[in-house]
């Protein structure tokens, strides 16, 4: 006769950390980390949020139904909200893209500006149309944008 042994797991030696309920609110596990930079012919289509760890380069392309998050210079083509979703946002430490896109709204920079500000940026809609702005990570109010 066999005998069963069950393999019960270890009691823990620390004692997990109850998470605030704002932070229950930001998981989503339909995100892509990429860590490393884009190069030119390179392309991601991801059906979520992209978030990269390093530079997008021109030529190189992010398609996300979700937001896109660059943590460095974005200088591609991206598309965020690919699926429609007009609440999507690109954010990026240098938001310099060839061609913008969220949802169906498409822009492109001005041909005669070379160099943006040295602060993070957000683009997103805003009155029907596509809007960059310096980054603030709370409102007045403290609240997350």
């Amino acid at each position: 006769m066999a005998t069963e042994i069950k393999n019960s797991p270890p009691e823990p030696w620390f004692k997990k950390a109850r998470r605030p309920k704002e932070i229950d609110e930001m998981i989503d596990e339909n995100t892509i980390l990429v860590r490393r930079t884009l190069r030119s012919g390179q392309k991601i289509h991801f059906d979520g949020n992209v978030v990269v760890v390093g530079d997008v380069n021109p030529g190189a392309e992010i398609v996300a139904s979700g937001h896109i998050i660059v943590l460095g210079a974005l200088r591609g083509v991206v598309h965020a909200g690919a699926s429609g979703d007009e609440q999507a946002a690109v954010l990026a430490f240098r938001l310099q893209p060839t061609q913008l896109r969220i949802a169906n709204h498409i822009t492109r920079p001005p041909d005669d500006e070379i160099t943006g500000p040295e602060q993070p940026e957000i683009a997103r809609i805003k009155d029907n149309m596509v809007t960059i702005e310096v980054f603030q990570s709370s409102d007045r109010y403290g609240n997350l944008i």
